[in-house]
C-alpha cells in the first residue's frame, strides 16, 4: 500500500513538473513569435524608408540639373550590401541626413511635390520605426527576464534559448560602456 502511495506521489510530481515545463516553454514560444512579428514590421518599415530614399535620387538629380554627380551615395552603396536591421537603420539615418542636406542646398526641392511626398513618407516612417523599436525592445526585455530568472532559466538551458540583444545592438552584458552610437 505504501508503494502505491509513493508511486502516486511521484507520478503527480512528475505531471506537475511536466505541466510547468510546457507552460514555461509556451511562454518562450509566445515571446519568440512576438519578436518575429516585430522584426518583420521593422524590416518592412526599413524597406519603405530605403525605397523612398531610392526614389528621391532621380528627383534630386532632375532638380539639381547635375546628372553626373552621385546623389545620396549612402543609398547607392547600400544597394549591394547585406546588413542587419541594426546596421541598416544606422545607414538609413545617414542617408536621411544627406537627403535633408539636398533640400537645404536646392531651393526648388522645397516646392517639388514628389520630393515633398517622399519627405512626408520619411517623416511617417520615423514614427513607425520608433514604435516598432520600442515594441521590439519591450518583448526582448520580457524574453531576457525569462532566460535569466529562475526557474524559467532551466527551460532556457534545456532548449538552448539565449539572451537576445536590444534593437540598438548593444550588448548589455559586456564591459564596454562607451558603445553608445547615434
Amino acid at each position: 500500500m505504501n508503494l502505491i502511495i509513493y508511486g502516486l506521489i511521484i507520478f503527480i510530481v512528475i505531471c506537475m513538473l511536466l505541466i510547468w515545463y510546457v507552460s514555461v516553454y509556451n511562454r518562450y514560444q509566445t515571446h519568440i513569435i512576438r519578436m518575429n512579428e516585430a522584426e518583420a514590421f521593422i524590416d518592412t518599415t526599413l524597406r519603405k524608408r530605403f525605397d523612398l530614399l531610392n526614389k528621391s535620387i532621380g528627383i534630386i538629380k532632375t532638380v539639381s540639373g547635375n546628372k553626373k554627380e552621385e546623389v545620396l551615395e549612402t543609398i547607392i552603396a547600400l544597394r549591394s550590401k547585406k546588413l542587419s536591421n541594426f546596421e541598416l537603420d544606422r545607414e538609413l539615418y545617414e542617408a536621411i541626413n544627406e537627403f535633408h542636406q539636398y533640400k537645404e542646398k536646392y531651393e526648388d526641392l522645397k516646392n517639388n511635390e514628389s520630393f515633398l511626398k517622399i519627405e512626408l513618407g520619411l517623416f511617417e516612417s520615423e514614427s513607425e520605426i520608433v514604435a516598432a523599436r520600442k515594441y521590439y525592445n519591450d518583448i526582448i526585455t520580457d524574453y531576457n527576464k525569462l532566460v535569466r530568472s529562475f526557474p524559467s532559466n532551466v527551460v532556457a538551458k534545456l532548449t538552448g534559448y539565449k539572451l537576445k540583444p536590444y534593437f540598438d545592438g548593444k550588448d548589455m552584458n559586456d564591459d564596454i560602456i562607451q558603445d553608445f552610437k547615434l
